[in-house]
């Protein structure tokens, strides 16, 4: 069998970047809910043009990642997630938030194409059997990225006096990285989709077809894709929504009553509790069924949610909210590797389809928006309390018999 650690090392790269931008997220709220004085439906609009990106550029990725292979898939979205933070500057100048909206479109986008040719490419990169292993173990570099993203925001954006400025200085250092990765992978030599087609890894070759029909194939071929992309879509929308709004949360005078900016950083303890999470999920998922410590984080998850809403005592609150991150961490590498086991050819269209299901994000944080300007911030927490609940009911058969 081919050593991979080459290909999978050079990965992890983009597992970093995509996971330092997306979390960038949870302190762009804030500052641009007050700048532009916004109410929480309105900033989590941030979240709504970032991940619908997954919704309408996942397919259309899927295709462009089967024709032109990964590494292609790489550098386009690599250079397309460029242009929409360079966006950033002059939506900073302009005082336009519409602007900045359509930028996080744009880099999202760039980010979509990222995952849908990363997320399978690594499930291939080896053993099939070690698949959620691997996935596990390249998502705990996407945790090291969530985690510096809240202390980078945070000095740089929500202690600066310019809140201009607090935007314009990091997202164009983050477009000069993307710039510069993309220039990267194009001089790398990776593995193609034809090494994988002659290597006894994958016995069914990536299917050429790239009809809208060839995805509804796959759903009406395998339904446990469905639960799947369900699962997928709770799961995004809970982790996302919960990390939206963990600055509100922490700086609410009824749980810690913190500044901004140092809720700001107690936002990368809950992104380094998924961190260690996935460096431990990484080991446990090599030893134990992937189904049963999905399980043990849902029971898990659900229980610290209850604790942080219903406690009023300040550092419970706080830090039990902050520990589900350690429990969010595997879910998302297990549901995935699970909905695409067995599926040999049909495998990038359901990971298209899978990485559509991401758009989550960017509804059940609305919704837990619209929950908190209507009830009260304590009670949006019932939104992601549901989301887990029903993943945990449909666990066991999420895989295909």
């Amino acid at each position: 069998m081919k050593n991979y650690s080459k290909p999978l090392t050079f990965i992890t790269i983009l597992f970093f970047l995509f996971g330092f931008i997306t979390c960038l997220n949870d302190i762009l709220i804030p500052h641009l809910k007050a700048l532009f004085t916004l109410n929480f439906t309105q900033a989590m609009l941030v979240q709504v043009c970032f991940f619908s990106a997954y919704f309408f550029m996942s397919i259309p990725s899927g295709q462009f990642t089967s024709t032109q292979g990964y590494r292609y898939g790489i550098v386009t979205g690599l250079s397309v997630a460029a242009i929409g933070t360079l966006g950033f500057i002059p939506a900073a100048n302009m005082h336009s938030y519409p602007l900045f909206l359509i930028s996080l479109f744009v880099l999202a986008s760039g980010i979509t194409l990222l995952q849908v040719s990363v997320n399978p490419y690594v499930t291939l990169l080896g053993d099939p059997a070690k698949s959620a292993f691997r996935l596990n173990l390249v998502q705990a570099f996407n945790s090291v990225g969530t985690t510096l993203a809240p202390l980078f925001g945070s000095l740089l954006i929500l202690e600066s006096s310019d809140k201009i400025q607090a935007i314009e200085k990091p997202y164009f250092m983050l477009t000069a990285a993307l710039a510069v990765t993309a220039i990267i992978f194009s001089q790398l030599k990776l593995p193609d989709v034809e090494d994988f087609t002659k290597s006894d890894l994958l016995k069914n070759e990536i299917a050429q077809d790239q009809s809208l029909k060839s995805y509804f194939n796959a759903l009406k071929k395998f339904p446990h894709l469905k639960l799947g992309m369900l699962a997928i879509f709770l799961y995004v929308g809970a982790e996302v929504s919960i990390g939206s709004f963990l600055v509100s949360w922490l700086s609410d005078q009824q749980v810690a009553g913190l500044s901004e900016d140092q809720a700001g950083k107690y936002v990368s303890m809950y992104w380094g509790s998924a961190m260690l999470g996935r460096f431990i999920g990484s080991y446990l998922t090599a030893k134990y069924r992937p189904q049963f410590i999905l399980k043990l984080s849902l029971i898990s998850a659900i229980i610290l949610l209850l604790v942080a809403t219903i406690s009023y005592t300040p550092i419970v609150s706080m830090w039990a909210i902050i520990a589900i991150g350690l429990f969010n961490s595997v879910q998302f590498p297990i549901i995935f590797s699970l909905s695409v086991s067995g599926m040999g050819k049909s495998t990038a269209y359901a990971s298209g389809l899978l990485c559509t299901c991401i758009v989550g994000g960017a509804l059940i944080p609305l919704l837990q928006g619209i929950t908190a300007d209507s009830f009260s911030l304590r009670w949006s927490y019932i939104v992601p309390l549901i989301c887990y609940l029903y993943i945990f009911s449909v666990t066991d058969r999420i895989q295909k018999a």
